[in-house]
């Protein structure tokens, strides 16, 4: 999707943006390769969840298991969170972290969320890991979270889940990749999911909408992050003419016979043009797809600032769309 000149970047919401400030501190606007390793070893300030942390006190039993990958590749670990003493099977969430592709854990604290729509909804949720780029650059992304989808619902019985009420979603580099995990469920006869919900997605390399040049240098993930991390899945092959749709579900020119779809983006950030475009080519494919464009959020507002009205206010409406969907 090419832009034209851009206009000035549409203001922040005002309790956003002095969030912003204060997040401006610890999280930069624009990400550099330089910062990868540093990112990737923490902060004491935000450990990873623990498996207690992760029950939500009791509600769920957590396991850690490594089940096969792709074809000749490691295998994949998933976080199995599923309600203690369930005497029916239930849906399942399958939830993939967000990081621009390159950095992120699926014990990471967005992961709190997902467990929350568990909890009131009676679902599973299976937290999805996958080998993060430049090292591991694609396909090796989108195919772990696929081969972990398809050990899901292959075992469902064994997990006591539904396999058809199962939802892929994710944030950010997550929302991309589950997006991508749709499309090759679809291609390959795989998984029917009964929706995708996506936060804020990362669906297109080319970089050059018109939201991605009004916010080059503010809010979170910029242009030039964007460019990094779309580099380090794809090389020197971003932004061309032949990058496949499993990488950048954006390039995808058929978007007919997806699942219903749930995506939400701020006004004030990267991806806005893109997540549009692609809930109105969902639509214009006869598809069903929800879109909220949240005026004045900047990018991952919702877990960055999840103390501000918009915040709660975008965070409300997810359970409400699941319960719809799977009839919980």
């Amino acid at each position: 999707m090419t832009s034209t000149v851009p206009g000035p970047p549409p203001p922040f919401d005002p309790e956003l943006g002095a969030a912003l400030t204060v997040l401006h501190e610890r999280v930069p606007a624009t990400f550099t390769a330089e910062m990868i390793p540093l990112i990737r070893q923490g902060s004491p300030d935000q450990p990873l969840l623990t498996d207690e942390e992760l029950s939500l006190d009791g509600f769920f039993d957590v396991e850690e298991r490594f089940v096969p990958g792709p074809a000749g590749a490691p295998d994949v670990k998933l976080i199995l969170c599923r309600p203690a003493g369930a005497t029916s099977t239930v849906g399942v969430v399958y939830f993939i972290h967000g990081g621009g592709m390159i950095i992120g854990d699926s014990r990471s604290g967005g992961a709190l969320e997902v467990l929350g729509w568990g909890r009131e909804l009676g679902l599973a949720v299976v937290l999805a890991s996958y080998r993060l780029a430049p090292e591991n650059p694609h396909p090796a992304p989108v195919e772990d979270c696929y081969a972990g989808l398809v050990w899901t619902v292959k075992n469902a019985t064994e997990l006591g889940i539904d396999p058809e009420r199962v939802v892929v979603a994710g944030a950010s580099a997550g929302g991309g990749l589950a997006a991508a995990v749709a499309l090759l469920s679809r291609d390959r006869g795989g998984p029917a999911l009964a929706a995708q919900l996506l936060q804020y997605p990362m669906l297109d390399d080319r970089n050059n909408t018109l939201s991605a040049r009004q916010m080059t240098g503010l809010g979170i993930w910029d242009s030039t992050s964007n460019e990094l991390g779309w580099t380090s899945l794809l090389g020197d092959k971003r932004g061309g003419p032949d990058v496949s749709p499993y990488a950048a579900p954006a390039r995808e020119t058929d978007l007919s016979g997806l699942p219903p779809t749930f995506i939400d983006v701020g006004s004030a950030e990267t991806f806005r043009d893109e997540c549009v475009d692609y809930a109105a080519r969902i639509w214009a494919a006869g598809g069903r797809a929800e879109l909220h464009v949240w005026p004045g959020a900047f990018h991952g507002f919702d877990g960055l600032a999840p103390q501000t009205t918009l915040s709660q206010e975008a965070r409300a409406l997810r359970v409400p769309w699941l319960r719809r969907v799977l009839g919980a």
